[in-house]
């Protein structure tokens, strides 16, 4: 196992990876080209308009934790293949949505659904894949989301303008069945539960297999108590009545506890995760930055035609420029953060205050040309997502990525949600975006500043120190001194 990490069938599956991301975030991440023509043709708010686009990229994060069971049970490869399913689907049923209610369902959950098993599976099968040049791995792989941005941004104006809103979304997901084909070189390095499971019940092994104990049961053997289900001794001794027999109660109480054992233990392991403190400040952080960040994206070209900056969308949107930008960033970003001497905290905390300081200068910056540098701005401090895996994995380590990274995308999800909702309904109230986005910073460098509090190494000094037993001289063993000696 040793020698396929960093290998040559390791830059394989980040190929595979980056393709799967593009295809999938690709009509997600240039919504903003979408939400223009949604507005036209159904007529509705801002705010509710903006569900959609919000939704899509929301439930993918917020799904994480359920994703990420989905990958550790059945693997990565059976994960994006059901996910292009979904993912094109979604896409095809949205091309024949009749207002905002059905396109809140078909493109914001479904094709969202599909994006975050396309997230999980994609990050996790890297990880496992890379040790020393994971940080640059990841962030070629997360480049795909900010490639297919920048790509669909463009191929989309133009299907737009050829053959409609109907017909972009139809061939947008027709080109994303291909999905399926990235699943192909995602080859397991550990067999996933559910084949653990499978390989156990085909050789008749009995023993605890993954988490839970199976046990096979044969036909021809005599029945006893070593054999039987807990259901059907809890049957059996219900129907006989023996004497002997627990009551009732006490055996379903019994019964009930085994089977939520594996609940319990999940949510244990997560009070663990918010025990520490670096943790869940980066989760707080995340939600603040998805709350704030996000809607440029979703809102920018908006700007621009509110503002009477352009009358339509240019040749190269800003959705495009902002797409680009954040692929470049994840490149030089994820490559920093492999250095030794660069900590994946404070770079992440800078480019969430370097965010959050783009974001109030939007409102007083009234030219396109300003709009398309601050939309760069934004786009390269937006880059620090391809951070959010390494640091996941140097908090909690390897073995705890995929549970761990499930709980703070959700914190991200819950941001991004809420945050294109809430700008739009500012401006559906005071007619202008300056409001809106003085708010988005002042969250984004509120969470920037809360993560490199907590990543400070005082705190670290502090913990040893307390930590470090006192010595009484009165009571110090002189022999314990001559150790000490002699060791100096």
């Amino acid at each position: 196992m040793a020698s396929s990490l960093d290998g040559g069938w390791s830059w394989v599956i980040v190929l595979a990876s980056f393709m799967a991301q593009l295809l999938a975030f690709g009509s997600p991440q240039s919504v903003g080209v979408l939400y223009p023509e949604w507005l036209n043709a159904f007529h509705e708010g801002k705010g509710t308009t903006a569900w959609v686009g919000s939704l899509v990229s929301g439930v993918a994060l917020i799904a994480s934790p359920l994703c990420s069971a989905c990958v550790d049970n059945f693997g990565a490869r059976p994960v994006t293949i059901f996910s292009g399913v979904m993912v094109a689907g979604g896409l095809m049923l949205s091309a024949f949505a009749p207002n905002v209610s059905f396109l809140i369902f078909s493109y914001g959950i479904v094709v969202g659904m599909g994006c975050g098993l396309v997230y999980a599976a994609t990050l996790t099968i890297t990880c496992q894949y890379f040790d020393k040049r994971r940080g640059l791995a990841l962030g070629i792989v997360t480049t795909g989301t900010s490639a297919g941005g920048f790509l669909y941004a463009t191929v989309q104006n133009e299907l737009i303008e050829l053959f409609g809103l109907d017909g972009c979304l139809l061939i947008v997901g027709a080109l994303a069945l291909n999905l399926m084909a990235c699943a192909g070189p995602m080859r397991p390095l550990n067999l996933p539960g559910y084949y653990l499971k499978q390989k156990a019940a085909l050789e008749h092994k009995d023993g605890p297999l993954y988490e839970k104990p199976i046990v096979i049961i044969d036909s021809s053997a005599t029945e006893s108590s070593a054999h039987k289900s807990p259901v059907k001794e809890l049957l059996i001794s219900m129907e006989t009545g023996e004497p002997g027999a627990e009551p009732v109660c006490t055996q379903v109480v019994r019964v009930i506890k085994r089977r939520l054992r594996p609940q319990v233990e999940y949510l244990h392991t997560m009070g663990e995760y918010f025990q520490d403190r670096t943790f869940t400040a980066f989760c707080i952080s995340l939600f603040l930055f998805s709350l704030g960040a996000f809607p440029p994206v979703l809102f920018m070209e908006d700007v621009a035609q509110s503002e009477g900056l352009i009358e339509h969308v240019a040749i190269i949107p800003l959705v495009s420029i902002v797409a680009l930008a954040t692929g470049v960033g994840k490149l030089i970003l994820g490559a920093l953060v492999d250095m030794r001497w660069v900590s994946g905290l404070l770079l992440y905390a800078l480019t969430v205050v370097g965010t959050g300081v783009a974001l109030l200068l939007v409102p007083g910056w009234k030219s396109y040309l300003g709009l398309q540098v601050l939309s760069a701005a934004l786009g390269f401090f937006s880059g620090n997502w391809s951070l959010t895996s390494y640091i996941t994995t140097r908090i909690v380590g390897i073995e705890r990525l995929s549970q761990a990274h499930g709980v703070l995308m959700c914190f991200g999800g819950f941001g991004i949600m809420l945050g294109p909702p809430v700008v739009g309904w500012f401006y559906d109230w005071t007619q202008s975006y300056d409001l809106a986005f003085y708010f988005s910073g002042c969250c984004v460098v509120l969470g920037g500043l809360i993560l490199f509090l907590a990543a400070l190494p005082c705190w670290d000094q502090r913990e040893k120190a307390r930590n470090v037993p006192e010595i009484d001289p009165d009571k110090q063993n002189p022999s314990d001194c001559d150790k000490v000696a002699s060791v100096a």
